[in-house]
């Protein structure tokens, strides 16, 4: 992405799909916080966050028309992200999942996200995604936005992306890997290879790509992403240098150490969202990599996907 926020004479709008769920926090049978997130939806949150006035962020999914499903709306905007392009299904409800948390920060999830609406997103003739992607510079999407839908929708995402991308919009695909989602590895690696072809930029979790391949080690799964006929990627690899580059040159992006790992939820959503906003206003890879490495090490300290604005505000005026 080439643009500069300095040369625009309006703020760059994304879009990003998926599904946001009720979250509970805590031990079994212990006292539950309550909250709300999904992978997508973390990252137009802290997109939004990022981008201030440069930035116009909106969130494509389907909700039901409960009262949560209206609390998660009035949530959403008070962050600062849009919502026009929110459908509401009668008779639907918002998924639900339980994050269990060991003692160094790692997650176990339940789920309960079936019935959920955003599986039905793309039920209608058409979206208000699709109706108004021509408005849009960018797209945003995970391998869990795609692992919700049926074939039917997945095969429209395809075509908005193609679409998107065709016109010179940035089209972004993070490879997030859930296997419990898919009814096959196989079923996944087809419609991964295919989201990854029609993206213009490519956002990989090393040990994700080594998981849905079934690569011996994480140098070969790092060498199978370099080897994608994306134009730019980005590789995480947990603490070790993030990589980044086209296909042909390579760079490592250093990682921030902290004190202490609190919960690692939305490390990757918020790394994200820090290299899409400043790949978005015209910075190079590396120093999105490096203010998304900056943010994602901001995020493990604290519970929860989203941590408090104020927690971050010393970011957002680097």
């Amino acid at each position: 992405m080439t643009s500069s926020s300095t040369t625009r004479q309006r703020p760059v709008s994304i879009a990003a799909l998926g599904e946001c769920m009720l979250e509970l926090q805590g031990p079994a049978f212990g006292t539950l916080r309550q909250t709300f997130g999904g992978d997508t939806l973390n990252t137009a949150v802290y997109l939004a966050r990022c981008g201030g006035g440069a930035l116009r962020v909106h969130y494509a999914t389907a909700l039901g028309d409960d009262s949560l499903s209206a609390g998660l709306l009035q949530r959403w905007a008070a962050e600062g992200v849009l919502t026009g392009l929110v459908q509401r299904l009668p008779g639907r409800v918002p998924g639900l999942y339980l994050i269990e948390l060991d003692e160094g920060g790692e997650r176990r999830f339940h789920y309960w996200r079936g019935q959920a609406a955003a599986r039905a997103y793309f039920d209608t003739a058409t979206t208000a995604l699709e109706a108004q992607a021509d408005g849009l510079d960018a797209l945003y999407l995970s391998g869990i936005s795609l692992a919700i839908l049926p074939d039917a929708g997945r095969e429209r995402v395809l075509a908005l992306m193609a679409r998107m991308r065709a016109r010179g919009a940035l089209v972004a695909f993070d490879n997030n890997f859930r296997p419990r989602l898919w009814p096959s590895i196989a079923e996944a690696r087809h419609w991964y290879e295919r989201a990854f072809a029609s993206a213009s930029l490519a956002l990989v979790t090393a040990d994700d790509h080594q998981s849905l391949h079934g690569l011996p080690t994480l140098e070969a799964a790092v060498a199978a992403t370099q080897a994608l006929p994306v134009a730019e990627i980005a590789i995480k690899r947990g603490a070790l240098p993030t990589l980044v580059g086209d296909g042909d040159t390579w760079q490592e992006v250093a990682t921030e150490a902290v004190p202490r790992v609190v919960d690692t939820t939305a490390a990757g959503d918020s790394f994200a969202a820090g290299y899409l906003a400043r790949r978005l206003r015209g910075d190079a890879p590396a120093e999105a990599a490096a203010f998304g490495n900056r943010l994602a090490a901001r995020v493990i300290q604290h519970p929860g996907a989203l941590i408090p604005r104020e927690a971050m505000q010393d970011l957002l005026a680097a």
